[in-house]
């Protein structure tokens, strides 16, 4: 093996020791609070977000949003509802209690 190609793959157990480091560092702070709190002292907050949070909260692929979360405001209402009245509609049912009973016995 000639000595580029041995510098070659001594590069990439470098660069794939260092991935996977930095990979299990993640997950550590993700299962640890405690030590996320120590490395971002704004851990606790709704907003933050790092890899951590993401692999903690299983969001691999993007960052979730933050809420958009407002005071509720009180819709002024002007219309008012009119009294109910009650009005008799006939079953469209009746109609088909021809054939509900037998026919007349002869006797």
């Amino acid at each position: 093996m000639s000595t580029f190609a041995r510098s070659r793959n001594y590069g990439r157990a470098v660069v794939t020791a260092l991935v996977s480091v930095g990979f299990l560092w993640a997950l550590a702070l993700g299962a640890s609070p405690q030590l996320h709190q120590r490395v971002h002292k704004d851990a606790s907050r709704a907003e933050h977000n790092c890899v951590a949070t993401m692999i903690a909260s299983g969001n691999y692929d993007h960052a979730s949003h933050p809420p958009l979360v407002s005071a509720p405001v009180a819709a002024p209402q002007f219309s008012k509802t009119p009294a109910l009245t009650p009005c008799w509609v006939q079953s469209p049912f009746l109609g088909a209690s021809i054939f509900e009973h037998a026919p007349p016995v002869r006797g």
